[in-house]
């Protein structure tokens, strides 16, 4: 094959999980050397299924996927599973490889400044022992970043990159994939990061099961399916307001009897062949449905008070005076680089044992972790959400969960084996369900699908209790009234 030809080829391939979940149904694109290209989907749509498919992890069940001779491919994963948390540095970086590597300790020292995760020379020598665990959600994603480049591949599979990167990750991630010469596919719902380097996108059409290619950013190609489906709705509008005059004629026509009524059935042929040409719109445009998370009552005007908090300095840890009092109605965001104990303060406050804090009496805690982890695993949506709830009502309960697009096979579906979108929106209408008088956020928007983040925005905006948030995505927190800033880096409120 020449350089032009396709790198990756899907021709007529068909997968389904389950004969509920089809994913891909004789579904053909091609990815040719060198692309840049960003994978497309709403959550749950099976975009983290097409990379397996494309590693071979996973096989079609129709069709074929075929790879240029000798293509090696690495995957940046979206999370460290748990059981590799216990493993060192060097065990973590060890496992991607088939064969042991004599020269691993300067391979990942070297791997370690792309990613920008320099250990300080004070612990330099111990860094690669140090277990992965330990590290913050920004250095571990840093990690996964730098387990898949070692590996040095034909092909590079990003999934959500830029999740808990804070803007000096994300800038240093931006700089190393514009110059990287090889191929590079990107789950992503980070707008400015995907159109700083991408110049194409695969869709994954959750309505026919096809992958689409479009040329152009992500915003370009937005609009482009934007454009479609509202052609596509107008072009059924008209189809269904011809139809029912027709209809209204029929009626009009049969009652008179004779010649009228042959000119009636005629007419209901028509009719038939009119709605057969009516277009099935794409199921893209689906968002989650505006919400609300109210407050329990008798929130006291005073919610928190933080006396000290602790950070991360030169991989030590350090702690700080303060005097924070968070007020009901208030909303306070927490900022600082990745590593500095963002995370770990949040834990603390939401598990009501942060050193200098206190939480006033009676009030309520609702947490959004980043890893999910205080959602049960083994549980199904509906009794996770079930049990959310104060009055036990099953109708409620799922009209709810409807609302954020969980229904149907999903309800019965067990927690873990969601996607990771999926696992926030169950995580958003617990919340709800739950009428939180202090929420604590820890990156809300991670793994969630561009067209529901300005609703969740707008429900942050409006919530009346006390509220915590840590996000690195400006567009998100420009949305949301934020009261006070707290800066870990430097030790005081903006």
């Amino acid at each position: 094959m020449s350089r032009n030809d396709g790198l990756i080829v899907f021709k007529n391939v068909s997968f389904e999980h389950d004969a509920t979940k089809p994913i891909l149904k004789e579904a053909s694109f091609v990815v040719r050397r060198g692309a840049k290209l960003t994978l497309m989907g709403q959550n749950g749509a099976g975009k983290s299924t097409l990379f397996s498919m494309i590693t071979g992890e996973l096989r079609p069940e129709e069709g074929d996927i075929n790879l240029q001779p000798r293509t090696s491919i690495a995957v940046s994963r979206q999370i460290i599973p748990r059981d590799e948390l216990t493993l060192t540095v060097r065990e973590f970086f060890e496992q991607v490889f088939d064969e042991k590597v004599y020269d691993i300790e300067p391979r990942i020292n070297t791997i370690l400044e792309v990613v920008n995760l320099v250990p300080s020379e004070k612990i330099k020598d111990t860094f690669q022992d140090r277990v992965i665990g330990s590290f913050s959600g920004g250095q571990q994603a840093r990690l996964l970043l730098a387990s898949a480049l070692i590996q040095n591949p034909d092909v590079l599979l990003l999934d959500e990159p830029t999740n808990n990167l804070d803007v000096a990750g994300i800038e240093h991630l931006t700089d190393f994939l514009k110059e990287y010469k090889k191929t590079v596919i990107v789950i992503s719902h980070d707008a400015d990061f995907l159109n700083s380097f991408t110049h194409g996108v695969l869709y994954l059409n959750t309505q026919n099961r096809q992958v689409e290619q479009y040329n152009g950013n992500y915003h370009t190609v937005l609009r482009e399916i934007s454009a479609r489906v509202e052609k596509e709705k107008r072009q059924n509008a008209k189809i269904a307001k011809e139809t029912q005059a027709n209809k209204d004629k029929i009626n009009y026509f049969a009652a008179k009897g004779g010649k009228m009524r042959l000119i009636a059935k005629k007419m209901r042929a028509e009719i038939a062949e009119g709605e057969e040409n009516k277009i099935d719109v794409r199921r893209e445009d689906k968002t989650i449905r505006s919400f609300t998370i109210s407050p329990h009552k008798d929130i006291p005007l005073e919610v928190v008070k933080l006396t000290s908090y602790q950070v991360i300095k030169n991989h030590e840890p350090k702690e700080v005076a303060c005097d924070i009092v968070l007020k009901r109605g208030q909303h306070l965001q927490i900022i600082g680089p990745n590593g500095i104990g963002k995370t770990t303060l949040l834990e603390s406050l939401a598990g009501g044992h942060a050193k200098g804090e206190e939480v006033t009496e009676g009030i309520k805690i609702g947490y959004y972790r980043q890893d999910f982890s205080n959602l049960d695993f083994d549980k199904s949506v509906s009794e996770t959400l079930m049990d959310s709830m104060k009055k036990k009502l099953e109708e409620e309960m799922r009209s709810i969960a409807a609302g954020f697009l969980l229904f149907g096979d999903v309800m019965k579906t067990k927690v873990g084996d969601l996607s990771e979108g999926q696992k926030g929106l169950v995580a958003f209408a617990k919340l709800k369900m739950e009428e939180p008088g202090l929420l604590i956020l820890d990156e809300p928007t991670n793994h969630i699908n561009f067209r529901h983040i300005p609703v969740i925005a707008e429900a942050l905006n409006e919530y009346k209790g006390a509220m915590i948030l840590v996000s690195h995505v400006p567009d998100f927190v420009e949305k949301i009234r934020i009261d006070d800033v707290l800066d870990l880096n430097k030790n005081r409120k903006k």
